[in-house]
């Protein structure tokens, strides 16, 4: 057993540049998992700058400049933060404190359909609407407990973010101002034979790239173009419902369907059973049909190349790993695993 393990070793671990590889990526892994919290607007900052070289690269190959394309693009990016700021998030917050209001009245709703229910199907007797309608109430309370240890927590976070809004967005300049010299000092800590590293760093790069910054993308077109009918209609809580099916593309398969069911009930108990509801839930399908068979194909038909049920694990391992950064960088993590396997054959050619 010993010289089976051995041998495997020897096959896979005797070129050094498979070493310098596995070095890098594990210590890439440990302090992710160990430094994460602390390094959060690090990490932050680097995401965003990252982000907004591909389009300071797409400026400066119209002829500008990589300076005026750098002002320009981080100009653009602390617009969008001000527009976030100042006009989604206080918009949201305020359909989320009309939802709680109004709780109580779709609550008294729930429970005449509850109770309609015997009526309907007389196979449910009395006692059984009974006990549901006690384990509903329960499980209310319950969530209502934790919406207020949440919300007494978030008044001890306001400090944090308001450092982060000033440590990121200072980070992000520095970060593509001095891209260059960043990176030449990180050259000094890399041995120089680093080639089959070079090589898997360059293939996850335009991948990952275009994978962040396409569903960076289809974020902002999947939440507007959700946005627009349901505003239209005068659906109740439009910015905040837009807002979710927004981020639900970065979920795979699983938040196109998690999302509906809190679209579909709010639209429900808003109109009921009626034309509005119907159109409403017509136009919605509408935007998620696009956003699978025509926005995504279009974004990111060379950027991933896996099966559906790989990338499904992938979001399931890394985000029980990571939270919420697990799921959305799920498959640029899984893009990086398959560059090391693809590239690690061609040590055994060199071999030969």
């Amino acid at each position: 057993m010993i010289e089976v393990i051995k041998g495997w070793f020897e096959k896979h671990f005797s070129d050094p540049q498979a070493i310098i590889l596995v070095t890098i990526l594990v210590l890439g892994a440990v302090l992710v998992m160990y430094w994460g919290k602390i390094l959060t607007p690090v990490l932050a900052g680097i995401i965003i700058a990252y982000v907004l070289e591909g389009l300071v690269r797409k400026i400066s190959l119209l002829g500008v400049p990589r300076f005026i394309a750098f002002l320009l693009s981080y100009a653009l990016f602390i617009a969008s933060l001000a527009l976030l700021l100042f006009g989604l998030i206080p918009l949201v917050i305020s359909q989320l404190s009309q939802l709680v209001a109004d709780f109580p009245r779709i609550l008294d709703k729930v429970q005449q359909l509850i109770l309609s229910i015997p009526e309907q199907y007389p196979v449910f007797a009395d006692q059984e609407i009974e006990k549901m309608l006690g384990s509903f109430s329960s499980e209310l309370v319950s969530v209502g407990q934790k919406l207020v240890t949440v919300s007494l927590a978030s008044v001890v976070d306001v400090f944090t973010i308001l450092v982060y809004l000033v440590v990121v967005p200072l980070l992000v300049f520095f970060l593509l101002k001095d891209k260059d010299k960043i990176k030449q000092w990180f050259r000094r800590f890399l041995p120089e034979d680093s080639g089959l590293a070079y090589s898997v760093w360059k293939e996850v790069d335009v991948k990952m790239g275009n994978y962040i910054r396409g569903k960076l993308l289809e974020i902002v077109i999947v939440g507007v173009a959700t946005f627009l009918p349901l505003k239209y209609m005068g659906m109740n809580y439009a910015a905040t419902m837009s807002l979710l099916v927004g981020l639900s593309v970065i979920i795979p398969y699983v938040g196109a369907v998690a999302v509906t069911i809190p679209v579909a009930m709010i639209a429900w108990f808003q109109w009921g059973a009626s034309s509005d509801f119907v159109y409403l839930m017509v136009a919605y399908l509408v935007v998620q049909f696009l956003d699978g068979n025509i926005l995504v194909p279009l974004l990111f038909s060379e950027v991933v190349n896996m099966h559906p049920a790989a990338i499904i694990i992938a979001v399931l391992f890394f985000g029980g790993l990571w939270g919420v950064w697990g799921v959305f960088f799920a498959i640029p993590l899984a893009t990086l695993i398959q560059a090391v396997i693809n590239s690690w054959p061609s040590i055994q050619k060199q071999e030969v």
